[in-house]
């Protein structure tokens, strides 16, 4: 029997995916074109989309796969967001680590779970990781589908990244409540610890921008300085938007707790799981966007909040 053929269908004006497939596809119901996307078989461009939101440029290329695509990605931790024959981005829960701490390591990290989903669809396939997230963070993750591109986007990760966004749970309230801490970081690998200084000491220089969202409640300038001195669980936090002008080991962490306001659950930089109801460190990349090395255009990925984040601002 003769295979049905993919339906490609070109964008003449702006419009969300979901809206766009329902209009385009004999009046679809909303939830087949949700089926559809679930099931990996809608593409635009070369890319892989499931987000049903997923704002349509005129000009962009959406593909329908006439059959069930390829072999998905099922782990509790770990959820592709996109794919195409040269990338692919993840979204990844707290308590993986990105790649393994030691060679030959038989623990499951993003990286050996990646590894052998793309395995599944050719055995000579391989994934190479492009930066990091430490293993308590959650969030956007980018990875290369050869070595070759591995290293271009690494040796041009600043110049290829035009937005990474982290949001924050911190200890108590930032003052002021919107700035730049720039210090100098030095990594001691033996204590898997890094140390800031306010003044150039020979580390790497470290550079944040961050924006205070939100307050748990108002909080007097007292109350606010009391929480900032104190190891003692309160329920002072703040919701805080945080942008990277450099990527250093751990850098937000540091920075955070340089202002004494550390990352809420940080058990290396802060006061640990005593601080925090919830039993994780509260850092999230929540933004990734970036120029596709292959084609050119620029590409932007977004994580929702976690919930509980916002559970403990109210």
């Amino acid at each position: 029997m003769k295979r049905k053929a993919d339906t490609v269908l070109k964008v003449t004006e702006p419009m969300a995916l979901m809206d766009f497939l329902i209009a385009k596809m004999g009046g679809m119901a909303r939830s087949s074109v949700k089926q559809l996307l679930g099931q990996r078989r809608v593409k635009v461009g070369a890319g892989i989309q499931t987000r049903h939101d997923f704002a349509l440029k005129p000009g962009d290329i959406v593909t329908v796969s006439s059959g069930r695509g390829n072999s998905q990605l099922t782990h509790p931790k770990l959820k592709i967001v996109y794919e195409d024959d040269d990338l692919i981005v993840v979204n990844k829960q707290p308590g993986l680590l990105t790649v393994a701490s030691t060679p030959g390591s038989s623990e499951t990290t993003v990286m050996s779970i990646l590894r052998a989903y793309v395995k599944k669809q050719n055995a000579r396939a391989n994934i190479y990781v492009v930066h990091r997230l430490d293993r308590e963070t959650s969030g956007l993750l980018v990875f290369a589908r050869s070595e070759e591109l591995q290293h271009y986007m690494r040796e041009y990760w600043r110049q290829l990244v035009t937005d990474r966004t982290y949001i924050a749970l911190a200890e108590g309230v930032l003052e002021p409540r919107e700035g730049k801490i720039t210090t100098w970081l030095t990594e001691d690998k033996r204590n898997a610890v890094v140390y800031s200084s306010p003044v150039d000491d020979g580390g790497d220089i470290a550079i944040t921008n961050y924006k205070t969202l939100r307050v748990s409640h108002q909080a007097s300038e007292q109350e606010s300085f009391v929480h900032r001195t104190s190891s003692l669980c309160t329920s002072i936090y703040s919701l805080v938007e945080l942008h990277l002008e450099t990527g250093r080991t751990n850098q937000i962490r540091v920075h955070l707790a340089s202002k004494g306001c550390p990352v809420v659950g940080d058990r290396k930089y802060g006061h640990g799981n005593e601080s925090s109801p919830i039993d994780r460190l509260c850092l999230h990349a929540k933004v990734l966007e970036f120029i596709h090395p292959v084609t050119e255009k620029k590409v932007r990925f977004e994580s929702p909040v976690p919930k509980e984040f916002n559970r403990l601002l109210l």
